[in-house]
């Protein structure tokens, strides 16, 4: 089944956040130091990546690459 994949920065907040297919009802559970990803209420599977402080994390970069400091599965 294929999944829309949506992506969300807040620049005031300094939040990026990736969500595959429809929102539902969830929460966040770190995964490491300003990662977390988000778990479906109902089913348990991981629908989603978010990441506090990206501008800093990046900051020394010409452009905005990021390797995630965790491997991670998106489940539909």
């Amino acid at each position: 089944m294929k999944k829309d994949l949506y992506v969300y920065y807040d620049e005031k907040g300094d939040f990026l956040e990736i969500h595959m297919g429809k929102f539902t009802p969830g929460y966040f559970r770190d995964i490491d130091k300003h990662v977390a990803e988000r778990i479906d209420e109902k089913t348990g599977n991981v629908t989603g990546i978010a990441i506090l402080g990206l501008r800093k994390m990046t900051e020394h970069s010409k452009e905005m690459r990021l390797k995630l400091p965790v491997k991670i599965e998106l489940s539909h």
